[in-house]
């Protein structure tokens, strides 16, 4: 992991935050807002301090929500409210349902039906996630490592689940960009939450 200032990472991001807030709530901005919450947390997270991380991640999850417009085929908002519900270690189910009621189980875009494993996963409903998972592990456009881990999960496979988790990390560990400029495998970390919830990590 890279040598990070998470202290200072999260006064930037509450900054931001604290700056957005004085804008108009449009979506754009509402998106932004999460955008914001979303580094806080997780600068929090990294920096040790769990329960504020936790208040933070449930406010970007929050903000992912009210910046959604129905028909959007913008599954980043529903992926990013799981992952930020996860790794708080809260109820995600919520968010789940919102990914599915969009039609994400029907999207044509992988990153949709990505948001449906994740759903289904959070939901509990192995076998239609194990569905999803093998489909996006024949999707060249999709990365295999994170597929693997979700079909992994789904068939309730802690080596196999372990192996992919691995590289899941690895591909973080040479990425340049991140958002919000938040150095963090947070992936990784969401996965690990379903994971755990198995008994596989």
């Amino acid at each position: 992991m890279r040598c990070v200032d998470w202290r200072e990472r999260y006064e930037r991001a509450a900054a931001r935050y604290a700056g957005g807030e004085t804008r108009e709530p449009d979506e754009r901005q509402l998106v932004q807002l999460a955008n914001a919450a979303w580094a806080a947390g997780l600068s929090l997270l990294m920096a040790g301090e769990r329960d504020r991380a936790a208040e933070w991640l449930r406010l970007a999850a929050a903000r992912y929500r009210e910046s959604w417009v129905v028909g959007s085929d913008a599954w980043g908002r529903q992926i990013g409210a799981m992952k930020a519900l996860l790794i708080a270690d809260d109820d995600a189910s919520e968010a789940a349902r919102w990914a599915l009621d969009a039609k994400a189980a029907v999207a044509e875009s992988p990153i949709g039906r990505y948001a449906a494993a994740l759903a289904l996963l959070i939901l509990d409903n192995d076998e239609w996630a194990a569905r999803h998972a093998a489909g996006l592990q024949r999707e060249a456009s999709f990365p295999r490592d994170v597929a693997d881990a979700l079909a992994a999960i789904a068939s309730h496979d802690a080596d196999v689940y372990a192996e992919a988790a691995a590289r899941v990390r690895r591909s973080y560990e040479l990425r340049d960009d991140f958002l919000e400029d938040v150095p963090v495998p947070d992936t990784a970390l969401a996965l690990d939450a379903l994971a755990a919830r198995r008994g596989l990590a």
